[in-house]
């Protein structure tokens, strides 16, 4: 939970995800300039400080004896789930990532993955190699994947809650909700699942795709 601003304006910090971290504890985060929260902090030099709160909530787990890995990005959903590609990478599994966007310039880098990973992108308009959505390519690639890890926008995950080709399956995905406090205190990012009301940022962000409740 970060503090986009001098003072308390905006009021409210902004949720994001660890994108990366290196092998000093340093840590990136990767973001959309979308409001005025954002927008001050894409303005931050080297050298800035930043007033966070963190880390919060939960992760992804790989299983120990998962060994291909399907990874699904809506978006800027592929911020958390570089980090898992190259702690996957580490561990030595086979990972697959699918990538989607507006468009191909919107695509995460290639070479910013670890070599051996699959990547395939899609985007909205005709710009990349393939045009479509994210969730079309899932059952094409989803072969004799161990888990899946998915993150994006709601609508994504409702098209992947009814996929015949992901019954049975591990699916892990993380939620994007609007948070206030991201401390369980507010309960602003309550969402519904098959176990009652859960909090996005204290039970979450990652839950099993088949616990959510997925209202029209």
């Amino acid at each position: 939970m970060i503090r986009c601003g001098e003072d308390h304006d905006p009021l409210l910090r902004r949720p994001l995800s660890i994108h990366r971290v290196d092998n000093t504890g340093g840590v990136a985060l990767l973001f959309e300039v979308v409001g005025i929260g954002t927008s001050w902090l894409s303005k931050r030099a080297p050298g800035d400080s930043v007033d966070l709160i963190g880390s919060l909530g939960n992760g992804f787990s790989i299983q120990p004896d998962a060994e291909k890995l399907l990874l699904v990005a809506g978006g800027v959903g592929i911020a958390p789930l570089a980090f898992l590609v190259e702690e996957a990478a580490r561990l030595g599994k086979k990972v697959t990532v699918l990538q989607g966007a507006q468009r191909a310039a919107l695509l995460y880098p290639r070479p910013k993955m670890p070599p051996e990973t699959t990547v395939v992108g899609i985007t909205d308009d005709s710009s990349g190699s393939r045009r479509g959505l994210v969730t079309s390519l899932i059952d094409e690639y989803i072969g004799q994947s161990d888990q899946v890890f998915a993150c994006g926008p709601v609508p994504m995950y409702k098209a992947m809650a009814v996929l015949e080709c992901l019954e049975g399956k591990s699916v892990q995905v993380s939620l994007e909700e609007r948070m206030a406090c991201g401390l369980g205190a507010c309960y602003g990012c309550a969402v519904k699942t098959r176990m009652g009301m859960r909090q996005v940022c204290q039970d979450g962000p990652v839950f099993d795709l088949g616990d959510i409740v997925w209202q029209e």
